[in-house]
């Protein structure tokens, strides 16, 4: 079998895949941009109350699942009854399940069953159409390497959706940890205007709603816990569990050792702030110092040769014709 039978049809699929992946991006980048600047637009023409987001709507999600009118959209449906045939036993209630969609900041219900679903939605179709594709144009291929194939590209739309999941909670962590500081100095200094902890959290959650919402979130989810009557040491592990950074588990200790010995909290948050700023600027004189090892590949493998073509190419065409012409 001669390579050039497989290189048509591979081709062929991996553009499907890759078009497919792109427009699924598009449209949900688009409708999420949409979303948050209607919601900014809202906020902007309302009054001073309307900056207050309501605990009903404060913690929002992606795979809800409803659109503007409240209702469940119909490939919403369709993907949830799809994952609850498929693996019927587990929801959103396990807790392994339930702490990974938080990590993503995904607080739905149905999120769980919904995500299943797209899994093997996904994986089926992408089976189906290629092995249709190649059938279609290239009819002669033996159908040992058309399953084959198949096969690979529906495990690769099987596995997509978990590295979707699992890329979204790594940005989401990354934002928390970037806008971190700016949210605990704001905590230094409600603590030290007179405000109690739960308060301060509560008000940096409500300043922090459109520089970081994600942050935010967190923060307001904490204080709904801690209103609901849950311990302030559980509901801030839980808070560290959901986030998954060092920092943030760090400041969970700090503030737990803080509340247990009865010392002042102002002054802790103080002290770890001025080391969470040394950290980070250690953090980012580690990135500057690896920056030069990093380079080498990139400047070994595109620059030098281009540099090495634009200074030698004209020396070695005027030495190519003066041998030749010779």
């Amino acid at each position: 079998m001669e390579l050039s039978q497989i290189n048509i049809p591979l081709v062929i699929s991996i553009s499907v895949f890759l078009a497919v992946c792109l427009l699924v991006m598009g449209i949900f980048i688009y409708m999420r941009q949409k979303n948050q600047r209607r919601e900014m637009l809202e906020k902007i023409k309302g009054d001073d109350d309307s900056w207050i987001v309501p605990e009903s709507q404060s913690l929002s999600s992606d795979l809800t699942g409803t659109d503007t009118a409240g209702q469940k959209n119909w490939v919403a449906r369709l993907l949830e009854k799809i994952g609850e045939k498929t693996n019927p036993r587990r929801s959103m209630d396990d807790v392994d399940i339930k702490l990974k969609f938080l990590r993503a900041g995904i607080r739905a219900r149905n999120a769980a069953t919904i995500f299943w679903g797209t899994k093997f939605l996904l994986g089926i179709s992408l089976a189906i159409v290629f092995g249709a594709l190649v059938i279609y144009t290239r009819p002669g291929l033996p159908p040992l390497q058309v399953l084959l194939l198949s096969t690979t590209l529906g495990l690769m739309g099987l596995f997509l959706p978990d590295y979707w999941l699992w890329k979204k909670a790594i940005n989401r962590r990354n934002r928390i940890i970037k806008g971190f500081p700016d949210a605990l100095d704001m905590l230094v200094v409600c603590v030290e205007a007179g405000m109690g902890l739960d308060a301060a959290i509560n008000r940096v959650g409500l300043e922090l709603e459109l520089s970081q919402p994600d942050l935010s979130e967190e923060f307001k989810l904490l204080n709904l816990e801690l209103r609901a009557g849950k311990a302030r040491a559980a509901a801030l592990k839980s808070m560290g569990e959901r986030i998954n950074a060092d920092d943030v588990k760090n400041l969970v200790t700090l503030l737990l050792q803080t509340d247990r010995f009865g010392t002042s909290v102002g002054q802790a948050l103080r002290v770890y702030a001025d080391t969470f700023r040394t950290k980070r600027q250690q953090r980012a004189e580690e990135i500057a110092a690896k920056l030069a090892t990093k380079l080498i590949f990139p400047m070994a493998l595109c620059i030098f040769p281009a540099m090495f073509t634009v200074l030698l190419g004209p020396a070695a065409i005027r030495i190519y014709r003066v041998l030749i012409g010779e």
